[in-house]
């Protein structure tokens, strides 16, 4: 299994980056996990939109799923997924629909979110939306996914994705602030993809999100092997929460690059 970084950006994105979005590839099986913003197209740097098989989202802020909207866009109204062939284009008579994979209440975001300045089903139009409850277990072609309550500001979801064609385990944390069951979800998880959005706890109090030192603790109380943290801004010494974030682990821990790749 091929995890390959296509955006690590909090909910403000880096220069020339993009927000939260991570594809998996197994085999013939192409899987994008959280489709925010600036996604979509550091995606097609990488595969063709029309083979994926399935999104699957941890939760439903915005950085984590907007650019579903020109993905829907380009399934539905690209030329060469038209049926009327044009200019190097032959058209296709049955558009490629990927799986939707979202929390509970989805298409009714969705429909409210695109619905406030066209149709409201756009998405659901593009893609076959399913919605999962925390508990389930997802099958994608060779990839076994489930999925974990963690406590964030909306309901929100780990996601753990084994193969079935053995191999490693990746925890992804989604967004979480500090919890016991982030790190029960990560147990002894192969690679560990673990968010570490702030360098001090938030301001108010309420908290949504965690540091690089909690990063760390949650990853070295988890016995994971491999600690990648994401969902970090440009704006900080990422060097410094590396350092951070290791001393915590006791060992090395990776700050996400877009583009890097991770064998599990």
């Amino acid at each position: 299994m091929r995890l390959t970084v296509l955006g690590k950006s909090p909910s403000w994105q880096d220069v020339d980056g993009a927000c939260s979005g991570y594809l998996l590839e197994e085999d013939d099986t192409t899987v994008l996990l959280d489709c925010g913003n600036g996604v979509f197209a550091k995606m097609r740097r990488f595969v063709d939109y029309a083979e994926v098989d399935a999104v699957v989202l941890s939760h439903l802020h915005a950085d984590h799923f907007l650019d579903l909207v020109p993905f829907s866009y380009a399934l539905t109204n690209a030329p060469r997924r038209r049926p009327v062939p044009v200019d190097r284009c032959a058209g296709a008579d049955a558009p490629a629909c990927p799986r939707l994979i979202s929390p509970p209440g989805g298409g009714e975001v969705f429909r409210r979110v695109v619905g406030a300045w066209g149709s409201e089903d756009l998405v659901e139009k593009a893609f076959r939306l399913e919605e999962y409850e925390g508990g389930s277990v997802v099958e994608v072609g060779p990839l076994r996914m489930s999925f974990c309550p963690v406590p964030h500001f909306i309901d929100t979801y780990g996601i753990s994705v084994q193969s079935a064609n053995g191999g490693g385990r990746l925890a992804y944390g989604a967004d979480s602030r500090p919890a016991a069951e982030l790190v029960e979800f990560a147990r002894a998880a192969d690679l560990f993809l673990v968010e570490a959005t702030l360098q001090r706890p938030e301001r108010t109090g309420v908290r949504g999100h965690l540091t690089p030192e909690e990063a760390g603790e949650h990853a070295r109380d988890a016995g994971v092997g491999r600690v990648v943290m994401t969902h970090i801004s440009d704006e900080i010494d990422q060097e410094d929460a590396r350092r951070r974030a290791s001393r915590a682990f006791g060992g090395t821990v990776e700050v996400a690059r877009e583009g890097a790749t991770y064998e599990i």
